[in-house]
């Protein structure tokens, strides 16, 4: 399991600024147990180019669903990379080992990263390959799923979109033992921007 701590940045992307290094660290235990891999970076589009690539390996070819929320200025270095692929046809979306996304929220208590399946590919890109790679901002990160359907809570942005809690790669008991990686992502590494 990776959880790496790089520089610290004071940007803040969210209505009420992080100030709460617990909530950081509750989140990482939680994905962890997730059987999620966290990873800390410092908010420049340099570290966060290295920890994508890092977490990518040599995957030949790198789904990329801009961002929404976080400046895409921040993605500019990553985004530069000849494998990535940032209007995938319908083929390359099958036949791609590595997804990267923005995660508009994530939620301490379990864990998860909130995808916003409403944003142009986002929700597509977030599920076709079998290594999804979130990037959230620390600051939004709240302490509760519940956090995320109140108006005073980063803006009240879980009340403005249709998105999904994603904790873990993809996982399934149904016909027996747990099974994971068999309606999505066969892992799910995070990217927490300081």
């Amino acid at each position: 399991m990776l959880l790496r701590h790089f520089g610290v940045s004071s940007v803040s992307l969210c209505s009420r600024p992080w100030r709460n290094s617990s909530l950081l660290a509750d989140f990482t235990t939680a994905a962890i147990q997730a059987v999620a891999t966290v990873q800390v970076v410092d908010r420049s589009p340099t570290a966060l180019r290295d920890a994508i690539l890092q977490a990518v390996g040599d995957a030949s070819r790198i789904l990329y669903a801009p961002p929404h929320e976080l400046p895409a200025s921040l993605f500019s270095d990553f985004a530069t990379d000849p494998r990535v692929v940032a209007n995938a046809t319908p083929d390359e979306m099958v036949n791609t080992a590595a997804g990267v996304t923005e995660a508009f929220a994530a939620v301490a208590s379990t864990g998860s990263v909130c995808i916003d399946v409403s944003f142009e590919c986002t929700g597509i890109v977030s599920l076709m390959a079998p290594l999804q790679v979130a990037v959230v901002a620390a600051e939004c990160i709240v302490p509760q799923p519940r956090d995320l359907f109140r108006a005073d809570v980063l803006d009240g942005r879980g009340l403005k979109r249709d998105f999904v809690f994603v904790t873990g790669p993809s996982a399934t008991a149904d016909m027996g033992p747990l099974v994971r990686g068999v309606h999505g992502p066969h892992k799910l590494h995070i990217i927490v921007l300081r």
